[in-house]
């Protein structure tokens, strides 16, 4: 178990404040996204991407890419929905392309 994970006693992990650089349009994306999938804040959108990305770091940068490809042809309906299992047998196809 990480520190990220574990409880300080007062209702939850201790938080630290980090200060992170980005680009104008790639924070409007963010906000945008964090807003469309229901997330109370950006800190916690970005707290949950961020835990994710410890917590599961075999999946590759072209799994990511091949998701965010899938989101966008479902999105433009050009794209129809897989099943848990097909994405299992394509998440193990994946190389560890960086």
């Amino acid at each position: 178990m990480s520190d990220a994970d574990s409880d300080t006693g007062n209702g939850g992990p201790e938080m630290v404040q980090i200060n992170l650089r980005l680009s104008k349009s790639f924070l409007e994306d963010i906000d945008a996204t964090w807003q469309e999938e229901g997330f109370n804040s950006r800190s916690e959108f970005l707290r949950h991407i961020a835990r994710d990305a410890v917590k599961h770091p075999a999946f590759s940068r072209s799994g990511w890419k091949q998701i965010a490809a899938s989101e966008h042809d479902l999105r433009s309906g050009s794209a129809e929905l897989v099943s848990r299992e097909e994405v299992r047998a394509m998440m193990d196809q994946d190389g560890n392309d960086e």
